[in-house]
């Protein structure tokens, strides 16, 4: 079960508890810790420094934590574009990030269409999930949101996704043994104190191969924005879920899935952030509902993948444009603006 195979609010709620649910049980096994121990090797090598067992121990349970306790959150696809381009114009150098900023302490974001992101490296991964928790040191008093990004593995347009999933096809022991969901990257905001500036990204051009981004989805350059791609995309959702621009939806969760998530005691409460629009006005001769949107928002150029009559796919190319009634407010400026300070 996927977001992909998923169109109404209910299988959105059903799809995220199915994921906690595969999230947990993967977060249990050796192969996890595993997992994380060699992602922090990776990490540590440019400095020399080995990461010790207590260091390891606690960047499992940071990270893992999020998928049992965290509130789950799904971004609709709709947003995916207004969160992104937020996130690609946020600079929080020296801005004082507030204790309540996020929804809950612990949560995961959802994102069934996924926001992608080349490294310094050249390299694409997609954001398929975002988990955070807020993490206390007992031995300097300060406490910070440590963000964590995961890659759908499943995704089937993410070229480092293509690549695990041919890599898997060699030892399927391993592939069964994984999550849905790939730790990518992590980061860490401070609270109460001021966000320090970030070092410029550094890679060696001759190792640089740069990877095309999908079509038709936002990519954001890790090089050319001032917070972690993972830290921008979540602060720009804490902050524009609060706004006017947007609703959020509880669907009910069907009894099936309610009663696996409460024997695996994870938290189910699925809220989708969906962006406003007025009541359904049905037509004049009882006809199908329509939507009118109450804002106006930007629709970043893209490729649109249809069937014809043969059932054989084509795509075409749909320019930027605006979307919404002439007369409703153009929200996006206004909210990328206070994003960017």
């Amino acid at each position: 079960m996927s977001f992909y195979t998923e169109t109404t609010l209910a299988g959105y709620a059903r799809a995220a508890v199915h994921l906690k649910t595969g999230m947990v049980g993967y977060s249990r096994t050796d192969l996890a810790r595993q997992y994380v121990t060699t992602y922090l090797d990776t990490v540590f090598a440019t400095t020399g420094a080995t990461p010790t067992p207590k260091v390891v121990t606690a960047v499992d349970r940071i990270a893992h934590q999020p998928w049992q306790l965290g509130d789950p959150y799904v971004l609709a696809p709709e947003m995916s574009a207004i969160v992104a381009a937020a996130a690609q114009a946020l600079d929080l150098t020296g801005e004082v990030v507030p204790v309540d900023i996020a929804p809950s302490d612990d949560g995961v974001l959802f994102l069934p269409e996924p926001i992608y992101h080349r490294g310094p490296s050249g390299r694409i991964t997609s954001v398929g999930a975002i988990t955070w928790t807020r993490v206390h040191n007992s031995d300097t008093g300060s406490s910070d949101w440590w963000i964590t990004g995961w890659t759908d593995r499943d995704d089937p347009i993410d070229p480092s996704a293509v690549l695990l999933r041919a890599s898997d096809a060699q030892t399927t022991p391993l592939a069964t043994s994984l999550g849905p969901y790939i730790l990518n990257c992590y980061a860490r905001l401070p609270t109460g104190r001021p966000v320090p500036t970030r070092p410029d990204p550094v890679a060696a051009d001759n190792d640089i191969e740069w990877m095309p981004a999908p079509d038709g989805r936002y990519c954001i350059d890790e090089s050319t924005i001032r917070v972690k791609a993972v830290a921008a995309i979540a602060y720009a959702f804490w902050v524009i879920q609060a706004q006017p621009l947007t609703t959020v939806a509880a669907p009910p969760l069907d009894r099936a899935a309610r009663r696996r998530a409460v024997r695996h005691r994870v938290a189910h409460q699925t809220r989708v952030v969906m962006l406003r629009r007025r009541k359904p006005v049905t037509g004049p001769h009882g006809g199908e509902a329509k939507w009118h949107y109450r804002v106006r928002f930007f629709v970043k150029g893209h490729w649109r993948h249809l069937v014809n009559a043969d059932g054989q796919p084509y795509r075409i190319w749909i320019h930027q444009h605006i979307k919404g009634p002439d007369d409703a407010p153009l929200l996006l400026g206004d909210v990328v603006n206070v994003l960017a300070r």
